[in-house]
């Protein structure tokens, strides 16, 4: 079994439809380490050495937060920036990250057709992603594709928040083909590659 750490940071959680279903879904599933970083760092004092630890102390890392202008709320940039620091994840002896896996549970407003080069993002997704891509790739860590619910503010969390469970069970278990999870755009609830005989 990997371990698992699930990263959930939205800074208005109480208002959050999707997201605060996707967290209530991930309490209930055992063997996986969860953490509201914003409840946990409500004053942005984030505690390196014990965050690194947590890093250290897992195989994979599921960052989830809702798309922010095209990024991630502030607090996760800010633990990246100060957790992923060089000599721990980069550089001269920063290879402690070195053959773990991280992977984004992404929730977006716009509709899909919305994040395409004739969309009104102009964009694809995972163009705004990069940045989490490159910090992986920099680290030693392999990218998985990200974990997506596209209408977020419409559409009904309730089976993006099931697939979300079934994913995490997937990554817990080694059940998740991670060839067709690097290879994809992105995942849903409805297309997760999940190997014979995965939990569902």
């Amino acid at each position: 079994m990997a371990r698992l750490l699930h990263i959930f940071a939205h800074p208005g959680r109480a208002t959050s439809r999707v997201n605060l279903s996707m967290w209530r879904a991930a309490q209930g599933i055992d063997g996986i380490d969860s953490l509201d970083l914003y409840s946990t760092y409500p004053r942005y004092a984030i505690d390196i050495e014990k965050e690194q630890q947590r890093l250290v102390d897992h195989d994979v890392l599921v960052l989830q937060f809702p798309l922010f202008w095209y990024s991630a709320p502030a607090l996760v940039k800010e633990w990246i920036d100060l957790t992923f620091e060089h000599g721990f994840a980069y550089g001269q002896g920063g290879d402690r990250l070195r053959g773990k896996q991280m992977m984004l549970a992404v929730t977006a407003g716009g509709p899909q057709d919305a994040y395409s080069h004739q969309g009104y993002q102009h964009f694809e997704l995972r163009t705004f992603l990069t940045p989490f891509e490159q910090t992986a790739r920099l680290s030693q860590m392999t990218f998985l594709a990200p974990y997506v619910q596209f209408g977020a503010l419409k559409e009904d969390p309730a089976p993006h928040a099931r697939g979300f469970a079934d994913l995490l069970r997937a990554l817990r278990d080694d059940r998740l083909d991670l060839s067709r999870a690097q290879q994809a755009q992105f995942l849903t609830h409805d297309t997760l590659p999940l190997t014979e005989g995965a939990p569902t």
